[in-house]
């Protein structure tokens, strides 16, 4: 062997070792550092397992995976419960996780009513809530708290985005079925606004009853006498699945009028089937095939997915989410980012996000993530390549105007 090669192979094992002690000052640091817990509380067993469920803490696991956590020093828990669409047992499970599971984050939540007390409950305790599954636009809004972050979607975003889209390709004249409770209401009255202003006309409405409606025939007979060309379901659920069945029946596609579902996800979608969902409009902020990005990002997911679900934009906000949580984390340390819940949020609003599922975006002072937001149209089934082959692209909302202007909330939090 040359001097050289004995330079060389000197040199190559002095940075073998190097590398080692390096690698096991990083796992000495993990070791020290407290825990980080993330709870994710969501739908594991009622109507919105799939929208919901293990899928997003699967993606919160996969966004840690990602980030190389324990390399980096972080140790990072991810515990999951079920609350059953019950807020008292939601919050039960919350408070028993401050109390005696040491949890810093909560996450995903889902449903609107839970989520408002889980938020209360998490400033009161100063941890962070980052709500990747509700949505109530309250949460930046009347009920925001500086302890808070709303991802994927919100009551507004989701009408903006329907509302602007179909308007400009044609619908003018809607007509709304809307469910008799409050999510419902709001829904309507959040789109008939922007209709309104944007020179369309609302030719009727009809409330049905909520839960448990089954027969739509009457109400989607009046919409198609009142000349409507869209049909909005603001409801969602096996109401929203039951409406789109009994449109495609009645033949209301056939006859120009689009039914656009106001909350609705890819997973609604599968259920339907093309042949009966084929023209549904949905919004979305989050689609597997959008770009090489999502397409990448659902791959590298894939081999997680043991339960043969896809990631919606709820389960792609739980990667987002956690993703850009791990990066402040990162830099504050685990002790002072369990320390005070608030400095964590904080920290967040300031750092603008990044990832495969979302692109560049940023988090306002109420709270609200901003990104764009998508309608997609489903796909006749001649159009469809495979089983979750079903959305097509028909239009864009940029982020600088998807969600609902700042100063319109009542959010109190931006005149600190």
């Amino acid at each position: 062997m040359t001097d050289r090669q004995q330079g060389i192979g000197r040199r190559a094992a002095l940075g073998a070792g190097a590398a080692l002690l390096a690698a096991g000052a990083t796992g000495a640091r993990a070791q020290q550092q407290p825990t980080l817990r993330i709870g994710f509380l969501t739908d594991l067993s009622g109507p919105y397992k799939d929208i919901t469920g293990e899928t997003g803490a699967i993606c919160a696991r996969q966004a840690i995976a990602d980030f190389n956590a324990a390399e980096r020093g972080l140790n990072v828990e991810v515990l999951l419960a079920d609350h059953q669409q019950r807020p008292d047992v939601g919050v039960g499970i919350v408070r028993e996780w401050f109390d005696r599971g040491n949890v810093d984050v909560v996450m995903d939540v889902g449903s609107s009513a839970i989520a408002l007390a889980v938020s209360g409950l998490v400033a009161e305790r100063n941890k962070v809530h980052l709500n990747t599954g509700a949505a109530s636009s309250d949460l930046t809004g009347r009920a925001c708290n500086a302890n808070t972050i709303h991802w994927p979607y919100d009551t507004w975003s989701n009408a903006n985005s329907t509302a602007r889209s179909l308007l400009r390709s044609g619908g003018n004249r809607w007509f709304f079925l809307t469910a008799d409770y409050a999510f419902g209401k709001a829904m309507q009255a959040d789109t008939t606004r922007i209709i309104e202003a944007e020179g369309g006309q609302v030719v009727g409405t009809a409330l049905h009853p909520f839960p448990g409606s089954t027969d739509f025939s009457s109400y989607l007979v009046n919409a198609r006498a009142r000349r409507a060309n869209v049909v909005a379901f603001a409801n969602a659920g096996t109401d929203m699945l039951n409406c789109v069945k009994q449109a495609a029946e009645f033949g209301l596609m056939r006859n120009g009028i689009r039914p656009a579902a106001l909350v609705a996800f890819i997973q609604d979608v599968k259920s339907l089937g093309l042949e009966t969902a084929q023209g549904l409009t949905i919004s979305e902020s989050f689609y597997w095939d959008l770009n090489d990005r999502t397409r990448t990002f659902t791959q590298r997911l894939k081999p997680r997915l043991t339960n043969g679900n896809m990631p919606n934009m709820d389960h792609a906000s739980a990667y987002s989410a956690t993703l850009h949580y791990l990066k402040v984390a990162s830099e504050m340390g685990a002790a002072r980012a369990k320390a005070d819940g608030r400095e964590v949020v904080a920290a967040m609003k300031r750092l603008p996000t990044e990832d495969d599922c979302f692109g560049a975006g940023t988090i306002r002072p109420d709270g609200r993530k901003i990104h764009p937001m998508y309608l997609f149209e489903a796909k006749k089934p001649a159009e469809s390549s495979g089983p979750w082959d079903l959305l097509k692209l028909v239009g864009t909302t940029p982020a600088e105007n998807a969600f609902r202007p700042l100063t319109e909330g009542g959010c109190a939090l931006i005149n600190i």
